[in-house]
């Protein structure tokens, strides 16, 4: 049975991230520090600063030769599973609707798929477990970056050349429920200062370029013995400290500015978590099978030196990705649902992680 102090562990990872969400919103809400323009400008700074410099930070300490593919390999099996499963409900929920079938999948793939392992992961993992689970959970967030967010935006761009090709609207939306509200959904051809949601779409173009060079930078790094000074190390730390306390900050302002938490209706928001919460770490969970991680490696507290074996379980419960709403956002496909996802999964996360922290003990 789960102790309190383990409840106590999760608890303690999980607060201050809430404090800084917490912060932002009533900074908005109830103090009405900032003003819409103000948020904008928060949240560029957030996005062409303290994420990039974070990113970048935690990415290069990852060792491209010391890698654990078998828990790489094992993700690779969850994510297309949820891939296979999603286009496959997609296809009988939308029947004969091409459209609507293709966007339901890649929004069943964003929701299963895709969480929240830099600004949420790392310091939830590494309270709980220490420097080890950090590593894992660094080594696969340089994978989703790399290679499995492309290929989201693959498939995106795939069904807006589809659609634009056979003659239907291109964008194929289902607009945010939210448009009234300050922080509105707004087009693309609107003046981004009217919306801080845009500032947002930035985000991918400025995080990619940081991932790929902080994976460039540890390879050759490491492949030849060199290490950065001590000077751009330190210039590089005291940015990326303000990573995840910014990012959930700038979190909170986003959801003072909403009209509701759940934008999408009830329906499409369990649907949402249930993707999210139950089929993500059920595919999660298959992956770990196929790869022989098993029995007390399904706990994510546990690390085996002699064979280096270890459980990434955990961090399929995490909150929704950020950059999934983003792109969703970016290319007008239901963005309302992945916008729920993001703000009333990052709410309900903690309960989420004590009840799959207590399930995996008693595993």
């Amino acid at each position: 049975m789960i102790a309190w102090g383990d409840i106590y562990k999760v608890v303690a990872a999980m607060a201050p991230l809430y404090f800084a969400l917490g912060l932002g919103y009533a900074s908005v809400r109830r103090w009405r520090f900032f003003t819409r323009e103000q948020c904008a400008a928060i949240n560029t700074l957030v996005v062409h600063f303290s994420m990039p410099f974070f990113t970048f930070d935690f990415l290069a300490r990852a060792d491209p030769y010391a890698m654990n593919y078998r828990v790489l390999a094992a993700d690779a099996v969850s994510k297309a599973l949820a891939m296979a499963t999603a286009a496959a409900l997609a296809r009988c929920c939308c029947g004969a609707s091409n459209k609507a079938a293709g966007a339901w999948s890649i929004t069943g793939f964003s929701l299963a798929g895709f969480n929240n392992t830099l600004v949420v992961g790392v310091p939830l993992l590494y309270a709980m477990y220490g420097q080890w689970a950090q590593d894992l959970i660094v080594q696969i967030a340089v994978v989703q970056s790399l290679v499995w967010f492309p290929i989201l935006l693959l498939g995106f761009e795939l069904r807006k050349a589809c659609v634009g090709g056979g003659g239907g609207d291109a964008g194929g939306r289902v607009e945010p429920a939210v448009s009234s509200s300050p922080a509105a959904a707004a087009e693309k051809d609107v003046d981004a200062d009217a919306d801080p949601d845009v500032e947002m779409n930035a985000a991918a173009e400025v995080d990619a370029p940081a991932a790929a060079a902080a994976a460039a930078a540890s390879g050759s790094g490491r492949r030849w013995g060199l290490s950065m000074p001590g000077i751009v190390t330190g210039s590089l730390q005291v940015m990326s400290k303000t990573g995840t306390g910014m990012s959930m900050f700038s979190m909170g302002l986003f959801m003072a500015q909403q009209e509701k938490v759940i934008a999408c209706g009830a329906g499409l928001a369990a649907l949402g978590m249930a993707l999210r919460f139950v089929a993500g770490p059920l595919a999660t969970l298959v992956g770990a099978a196929a790869f022989g991680l098993r029995g007390d490696v399904l706990r994510f507290a546990i690390i085996q030196s002699n064979n280096n074996t270890i459980i990434f379980m955990m961090q399929a419960a995490l909150p929704q990705s950020i950059a999934s709403f983003v792109f969703a956002k970016e290319y007008g496909i239901h963005a309302d649902v992945l916008s729920t996802a993001v703000i009333f999964g990052t709410l309900v996360s903690l309960p989420v992680l004590i009840a799959y922290y207590a399930v995996l003990g008693i595993v």
